[in-house]
């Protein structure tokens, strides 16, 4: 795919981002001197990193990097201490400006919205920590957050990590089996959840499925319940503790002195087979990753605000939280669907809080620009300066659409891509160089990206594995009790290579484009293509809503693409659309790559965060079992698809 740059940066802009001015102070005008350098010598890098990030350290650390153990066990900052919680909210109570800035503007369903200063965040983490201590949580236990996107969600993961402790934040759409595996998988002595939460106005209650989580795992103690609601819910005497009676407001604690390399957080990333595998982040990976994104890849500031469509169990919900707090930035939280109760719920949030970076995923962009850009009107986003998009590869129209009629041809959209192992992004659309539609204008700085062949061999202008050739300050410290299982996940094809699993490809004017989950790929009579390709051409036609392409066994071509579409309510004749959709997939690809089936489907099954379940999709198809279905939002859209057969 050749692309030509939409968006254009002027000098003037270029010269006033976070990226430029640091360059500009080590030495650099030009990015990709700066980035070949940050992947030459990555200690320095990584070092000048933590230094302009303003990282500050009970001991100072003697070493950047030891990689004793070889790349896939790297050690960072050694012997170094220091604690997330320190950085994300202490170390801002020192100046009275930092100290009564908004940390957190929270806004429910119903319309309800709460402020909280760094001050008062502070001083409630601190008597929460407290409250935990006094439960007799020690260093590394680990708890379970089981939250909607709620204030006391973000003190819990503070609290948590102030005293020591290990958090794992499970998705607030889980049923009671999904969550239950994620305590059984770290032993939580603790999980913290709440009476209930609105989403398209209705109450989701969350606290019937955490008693039945918790009866399939002994290892809890203690449930904590925050009373988001205020409504009648099950009590179990010798368990249940509400929120209030946890806090200890005559304690004050210091932050525990964690030894870089500590884990503070796991997060469980659904399977295809199996048990989730629990990532571990550590004190010194995931907050200064995700902050240095934030602020050099996204140019955010601390007078800025930051909101992301997510939930707290996904990625880029820790992401929002150590991403704005490290920054001394704010950070928005909303609770419900962000179109409802209309359709623009969303932009309103952005005009109503003055939101400067706001996340999304293609598939809500999908979503919404159905609806008609009727639903900006009257709505002003003078506030916006960033979007962020992760989650999935675009497609054309929709990526333009957000460009074009959302952002007025002048917002940049920070396609942003890596993952919960990453703690952040690989690639993304820095904005020292023109961004073209759906692709990656380069690798983020000290992340050492290529695209390879099957022979392990460097590739351009053809599609190839994402793999990364070194190591960097944020890479999952191995999975829980799973040693094995993370080598066999990212280390067993190429030697000291992780290869990410992303299908990529770089085009003669070096952007580069995802096309897809490599895993996803199609091999129709040994001609490689990426479902995106076909589900992008499909959704050109404008009766196509959304498409999902899997690819499915064949006796003659070895595997053929099979496509599902959801189309406008108003077609008519399927008939003849299906007849157009095969035309344009031949007119686009060829004959050869011609889907064999193309099905019409009320909904396409996603995650929380609008993620296509393609693998959902192929297994329910072709009659095999789907494996983990914990992070799947819409049970309803399996029926359509195990109604057809191959």
């Amino acid at each position: 795919m050749d692309n030509h740059p939409v968006w254009i940066p002027n000098e003037e802009s270029i010269k006033k981002t976070n990226l430029y001015l640091w360059m500009n102070k080590l030495g650099y005008s030009d990015y990709d001197s700066f980035y070949k350098d940050s992947i030459t010598n990555i200690e320095w890098f990584w070092h000048e990193a933590e230094k302009e990030m303003n990282v500050e350290w009970y001991e100072p650390y003697s070493k950047v990097l030891d990689v004793t153990r070889g790349v896939q066990w790297p050690s960072w900052y050694i012997e170094g201490k220091l604690n997330v919680t320190s950085n994300a909210i202490d170390k801002w109570l020192h100046d009275e400006h930092s100290a009564n800035k908004e940390a957190i503007i929270w806004e429910g369903e119903d319309g309800v919205v709460q402020k909280i200063t760094y001050e008062q965040l502070g001083q409630q983490v601190n008597s929460f920590a407290a409250g935990l201590k006094q439960l007799g949580v020690k260093k590394g236990d680990c708890i379970t957050l089981y939250l909607p996107m709620l204030i006391e969600t973000v003190i819990a993961m503070l609290a948590i990590s102030k005293i020591g402790a290990i958090f794992t934040p499970a998705f607030s759409g889980y049923a009671a089996n999904a969550v239950a595996k994620r305590i059984v998988g770290c032993d939580a002595k603790i999980i913290i959840t709440a009476d209930g939460f609105l989403r398209r106005g209705k109450v989701i209650q969350i606290k019937e499925e955490a008693d039945k989580a918790i009866k399939q795992a002994e290892s809890i103690e203690k449930m904590i319940v925050v009373n988001r609601i205020g409504r009648e819910i099950p009590w179990n005497k010798e368990v249940d503790l509400r929120w209030e009676d946890v806090i200890d407001n005559d304690q004050l604690i210091d932050s525990e002195e964690m030894d870089s390399s500590d884990p503070f957080m796991l997060i469980y990333s659904s399977g295809t087979t199996g048990q989730p595998k629990g990532i571990v982040h550590t004190h010194s990976g995931f907050p200064l990753k995700a902050a240095f994104d934030a602020r050099f890849g996204m140019d955010l500031n601390a007078h800025e605000r930051m909101m992301w469509v997510t939930d707290m169990g996904w990625m880029m919900g820790p992401f929002l939280v150590f991403g704005t707090l490290l920054n001394n930035s704010t950070m928005v939280l909303y609770e419900g669907s962000p179109d409802y109760p209309e359709v623009n719920r969303l932009w309103k949030l952005v005009e109503k809080h003055q939101i400067t970076h706001l996340g999304i995923s293609p598939t809500l962009i999908r979503v919404l620009m159905k609806q008609g850009e009727q639903w900006l009107n009257n709505i002003k986003l003078t506030s916006l300066k960033v979007f962020g998009s992760t989650g999935e590869p675009w497609n054309v129209e929709p990526w333009l659409w957000l460009f074009h009629k959302v952002g007025k041809s002048k917002i940049p959209i920070m396609n942003y891509s890596g993952g919960t192992e990453i703690s952040g992004g690989i690639l993304g659309n820095i904005l020292l160089k023109p961004i073209a539609p759906v692709s990656f204008n380069a690798p983020l700085p000290g992340m050492a990206a290529d695209v390879y062949n099957l022979k392990g061999e460097t590739v351009h202008s053809e599609v190839g594995e994402l793999v990364l050739t070194k190591p960097w300050v944020g890479m999952a410290n191995g999975f829980w009790k799973e040693s094995d299982r993370y080598i066999e996940s990212y280390w067993n094809r190429w030697e000291n290579i992780w290869v990410h699993g992303d299908w990529v490809s770089i085009d003669e004017n070096h952007f580069w484009t995802i096309t897809g989950r490599s895993d996803d790929t199609l091999n129709i009579a040994g001609k490689r293509v990426g479902p995106a390709e076909l589900e992008s051409i499909l959704v050109e036609h404008p009766q196509v809503v959304e498409a999902a392409t899997i690819g499915v066994p064949n006796n003659i071509k070895g595997e053929v693409a099979v496509c599902f579409i959801v189309i406008k309510d108003k077609v008519k004749n399927k008939e003849k659309l299906i007849s157009e959709l095969y035309q344009l997939v031949e007119q686009n690809l060829g004959k050869s790559l011609k889907p064999h089936d193309i099905y019409t489907v009320s909904e396409l099954p996603k995650t929380r965060n609008a993620k296509v379940m393609r693998r959902v999709i192929k297994s329910i198809y072709l009659g095999q079992d789907p494996g983990d279905l914990s992070a799947l939002e819409n049970q309803s859209a399996i029926s359509s698809i195990s109604n057809m057969s191959s």
